[in-house]
Parts: structure tokens; sequence; C-alpha cells
């Protein structure tokens, strides 16, 4: 026979009765992903995806580059952060939502600069999610 002390056992007890008080419905009620038409065009053979990435130094280093251009511009949104590249054989393809045009346009003129012209397919789609308004940094 296994002794728990009587400490152990009521909190096993009051956390098992506070997960249960939580209403399951309320996750059940949360919206779609903004993007999960976008995901299930990407399923297509013929379109790259991430795990497609070469792992060629020029390739590599072509992504490393165009990311770090994107994340260091911080007037850029975090959906612009974390738009997808994808480098095969010099051939950058973007894809991922972005706030707005001019986020758009920013996004592919830096993989440009780095890529070269004629190497960049876009595929950056403009979302219409509303997102709360970053905090300014501490002077």
């Amino acid at each position: 026979m296994i002794r728990i002390p009587v400490r152990v056992s009521l909190l096993c007890l009051c956390l098992t009765a506070t997960a249960s008080a939580v209403p399951a419905p309320a996750f059940a009620q949360q919206p779609a992903p903004d993007n999960t038409k976008v995901n299930t065009r990407d399923r297509a053979a013929s379109q790259p995806t991430a795990d497609q990435q070469r792992n060629d130094r020029s390739d590599v280093a072509i992504t490393r580059d165009i990311r770090r251009a994107i994340v260091n511009d911080k007037a850029l949104s975090t959906y612009a952060h974390n738009v997808k590249i994808i480098t095969r054989q010099g051939q950058v393809t973007l894809k991922g939502p972005v706030r707005t045009d001019e986020e758009k346009r920013a996004v592919e003129s830096k993989a440009t600069e780095i890529a070269g012209a004629g190497h960049v397919n876009s595929e950056v789609s403009i979302t219409n999610a509303t997102t709360k308004p970053r905090a300014k940094p501490k002077a």
C-alpha cells in the first residue's frame, strides 16, 4: 500500500476541481487561423515549401541575409517578420501574410536587393486580421 501525504492529496483534489471548472466551449469558439486556405493551396506538390529549402551554402546565405534584412526592419509587423523564405538554386519564393501593401513591397524589395532582380517569386498576401498595436520601446 502506498501512503500519500494529506497535503499532496488536497493539492490534487484542488487542481482537479479547478480544471473541471473551466468551460470547454470557450476553447471551441476561437476563430480559424486566417491562413487556412493558403495552407491548403501550399499542399500541392508543385508549390515550394519550407522543407524544400536547399542546404547549399549560397542558398542558405541568401535566405539568411533576406531574413536578417526583414527582421532588422522594426517598422514591419510580426506578420512580415514571419514570411516564409524558400531558396532553391538561387530562386527565392516568399510566402505568407503581411499587414499592408507597403509591407508587402518592403519585403519583396529587401529580397530583390539580396537575391537580384528576376530571382524572387512573391506569393505574399495581405491579411485583414487586426492585432493590438505594438508597445513603444522605453527610452
